[in-house]
């Protein structure tokens, strides 16, 4: 039995400001992470699998209005919530994926069936609902994913005519509850113009969810769940529930889950990188994820970080924002939360 197994999660990264949290939001965001990966924690204690460990973790933030991620999920421009989910098995490298789905609960758990039920790896639309209805998982009305602070990022997003990556809008949100003249205020913001108290720079906000695990049998696993950018396209699909941008796991190296602009973490392929360079320049996952996180990405402007553990249970949380949602557990430990860096 592996005496190492850990769980490591994050929440998004960006522009997270200590200045500009109150202190009820900083407690309520570590109280939420502590939460999910004391969960993780438990399952791994237990003797589970990795797979059992992030399908678990991923779904709790899933059902966690704190995050860009099931109930919760940012708005279409349709006013509308699609979503999109992986996860991968790094002891057979079986994976599974969903995206656009409207109206599964928790699409980590479909994306589960499908790497397990499933000779495919990904369902889109209508095809991963069906999936989903012949496996018994559990449907909602598209409704059940709004929340008040989403839809009024959606408004302020519309109101600009640009799609926003995920919480960007809170940064316009927070400056219309702070000033009277919103509209200008937005427009000064779009310009780069810093804004009063704003907990979050306008672009740099990116709230996909994961989760990361090696459990005592040595085996690792990953999960990826988001619900996008607000604003988005009707059918815009980012990096989440492409295996190798959003997600990767293989024992024989490690296991990433990602968060950050998912287009330039697909151009990269960046959670398959992390792992790429451990196998062929033999670095650490440390200096591997290091290299992809602050070096390759930036060259073409990706923001975010990810989560990676390997099989000798080290883990790695970099991000090249000021903030990144974070945590690990380590069995018989208690866990680790992080906002700021």
């Amino acid at each position: 039995m592996n005496s190492n197994a850990v769980i490591a999660i994050h929440g998004g990264a960006g522009t997270i400001l200590r200045t500009s949290m109150s202190a009820s939001a900083e407690t309520e965001y570590h109280a939420a992470l502590n939460a999910v990966l004391s969960a993780g924690q438990r399952v791994l204690a237990e003797g589970g699998s990795a797979l059992d460990a992030v399908s678990e973790a991923v779904r709790l933030l899933e059902d966690c209005p704190l995050f860009n991620a099931g109930h919760g999920a940012v708005y279409t421009a349709a006013g509308t919530h699609e979503l999109d989910a992986a996860i991968m098995d790094g002891h057979t490298l079986d994976a599974g994926a969903i995206c656009c789905v409207k109206r599964v609960r928790n699409p980590v758990l479909v994306a589960r069936r499908v790497l397990e039920r499933s000779e495919h790896v990904l369902f889109t639309g209508e095809g991963a609902e069906a999936f989903a209805a012949a496996q018994g998982l559990e449907f909602v009305d598209n409704g059940y994913f709004d929340t008040e602070a989403r839809y009024r990022q959606w408004q302020l997003a519309r109101e600009q005519q640009r799609p926003m990556l995920d919480h960007d809008g809170a940064t316009l949100a927070a400056a219309a509850d702070a000033t009277p003249d919103a509209t200008s205020n937005a427009a000064s913001e779009a310009k780069g113009d810093a804004m009063p108290h704003e907990p979050i720079d306008p672009n740099r906000k990116f709230g996909t969810v994961g989760a990361v695990a090696l459990d005592r049998h040595g085996h690792v696993a990953a999960a990826t769940s988001t619900g996008g950018v607000t604003n988005k396209q009707v059918g815009r699909v980012g990096d989440t529930p492409l295996i190798g941008a959003g997600c990767y796991a293989d024992d024989a190296t490690c296991a990433v889950s990602t968060t950050g602009s998912g287009e330039m973490f697909m151009r990269m392929v960046a959670a398959y990188d992390v792992a790429a360079q451990m196998a062929y320049r033999r670095v650490t996952l440390e200096e591997a994820a290091h290299d992809v996180v602050m070096n390759r990405l930036p060259r073409i402007d990706g923001r975010g970080g990810l989560v990676a553990v390997d099989v000798h249970g080290n883990v790695t949380l970099p991000f090249n924002t000021e903030g990144m949602y974070r945590g690990f557990a380590r069995l018989g430990e208690a866990p680790v939360t992080a906002i700021y860096r």
